[in-house]
């Protein structure tokens, strides 16, 4: 497996939510290229999977389902990890801009319906790897 930094690598997020730690296994994106396609041309999900996106700077980012056959959460977190924004339902092959409504340096896509099955609320933290106190 590739190591956690590494763009297209397989790991973990976790998300302590107030009804206790959710997992998910992702996808990592961490280069132009890996950013770029996110999970375009997919068919399906499978359940607690998804993207997880790193940004070079905490900035404000826009996402869109340009070539995204399934509907997505969108989990926006600061370099810490908490949860500052989340965009439920996203509406397949949209164009229409995603803002995280403020800068940010992650962003987890999921299946569409899953932060609220599993309890994601704003200020939840994430752990992965790439948080680090220095992000």
């Amino acid at each position: 497996m590739p190591a956690a930094g590494l763009a297209g690598g397989m790991n973990e997020v976790t998300i302590e939510t107030r009804a206790g730690s959710q997992s998910w296994t992702v996808e990592l994106a961490s280069d132009d290229a890996s950013r770029s396609k996110g999970l375009m041309f997919r068919e399906a999900m499978a359940q607690r999977s998804g993207m997880f996106f790193r940004f070079e700077a905490t900035r404000p980012v826009s996402m869109w389902m340009k070539n995204t056959a399934i509907s997505l959460d969108m989990i926006f977190s600061n370099a810490a990890g908490q949860v500052t924004h989340i965009h439920r339902q996203a509406v397949p092959q949209s164009l229409d801009i995603i803002s995280s409504n403020g800068p940010v340096r992650f962003v987890l896509e999921v299946n569409a319906g899953e932060a609220d099955f599993f309890g994601v609320a704003i200020g939840d933290r994430l752990s992965h790897p790439w948080i680090l106190p220095a992000n």
